[in-house]
């Protein structure tokens, strides 16, 4: 079962599916999900050729069951530590979106 663990301590599990030279998009949930109800989404994706990226939030699904950390600076941290370790930022960084902005 592939995880991370953060600063703190906690567990993250995470999916990662596609080529790690292709465009990322990272999928979030919500409560009380996990990471398991992207996949239909993610399948699709990654059927266009991107890879996608999905974790499960600290206390929910296969994440360490953790009784600190539920706010969103810490769902931030932990969805940045995850893009980190699987080095998704150099993938991200220098992508703009495929769609049109509306006042450019």
């Amino acid at each position: 079962m592939p995880t991370i663990t953060t600063k703190d301590g906690t567990q993250i599990y995470y999916k990662d599916w596609g080529p790690k030279s292709a465009q990322p998009i990272v999928f979030h949930h919500g409560w009380p999900l996990s990471a398991d109800d992207w996949d239909n989404q993610m399948l699709f994706f990654l059927g266009k050729g991107y890879r996608v990226v999905a974790s499960d939030r600290r206390g929910h699904g296969r994440s360490a069951q953790v009784d600190t950390g539920h706010d969103m600076d810490h769902y931030a941290s932990d969805a940045s530590a995850v893009a980190r370790w699987r080095d998704m930022s150099r993938n991200m960084a220098n992508r703009r979106a495929a769609w049109p902005r509306p006042y450019s």
